[in-house]
């Protein structure tokens, strides 16, 4: 297995997350805020270490996750986990809303910035016989919340569905969001779309 420094890690959420756009050096260089040089040198150890596969448009070389590759899961499994480690006081907020298949997605103004967000963004993707069961505990802890509480509610159907019709906006929180909980499913769909 390969060990990942931090810039790698964002390097490969970064790819890995964007599943409407292929990255090269240079948009890859703007994304991590690195020089060009740098994120070549990234590109190619990826690619080496088979995380990576390219593909030439144009003149430019493109890269996309080679998510057939079972250690590559584990490396982005862990990246969403460490990520998510630095939000430590949302996965507690949200607790409650934690269970099997459910994924929790904690995006938007408050994820960058708490103090100066008007509203707390979270995306429950769930069953649908939940939907009654979560807006109740999505209720309780607005209660308890000093910002408005702006909950998205949808089933996986719903979001695969919106990835393949190209939402915008879904395809941007999926981009942007922090994985609070249920990293494995939420892999079970970007997964699908990671790839060439």
């Amino acid at each position: 297995m390969i060990e990942l420094t931090k810039k790698e890690q964002e390097a490969l959420l970064t790819i890995y997350k964007d599943i409407a756009n292929f990255y090269n050096a240079n948009s890859l260089s703007k994304e991590l805020e690195i020089t060009q040089v740098g994120t070549m040198k990234l590109l190619k150890r990826f690619e080496k270490n088979n995380i990576l596969t390219s593909k030439k448009i144009g003149k430019s070389i493109v890269y996309k996750i080679n998510i057939k590759e079972e250690f590559v899961q584990k490396l982005i499994a862990f990246a969403l986990i460490n990520e998510a480690g630095k939000y430590q006081r949302w996965k507690d907020e949200f607790k409650s809303l934690n269970q099997k298949d459910r994924i929790l997605l904690f995006y938007g103004s408050a994820s960058k910035d708490y103090s100066h967000a008007k509203d707390i963004d979270i995306f429950v993707i769930l069953n649908k016989e939940d939907f009654k069961e979560v807006s109740k505990e999505l209720g309780k802890i607005q209660g308890i919340l000093p910002k408005k509480l702006h909950a998205i509610k949808a089933t996986k159907k719903d979001l695969v569905k919106n990835i393949k019709e190209n939402n915008k906006s879904m395809i941007e929180i999926i981009k942007t969001a922090i994985v609070l909980y249920g990293y494995d499913e939420y892999m079970g769909v970007v997964n699908e779309f990671a790839e060439f």
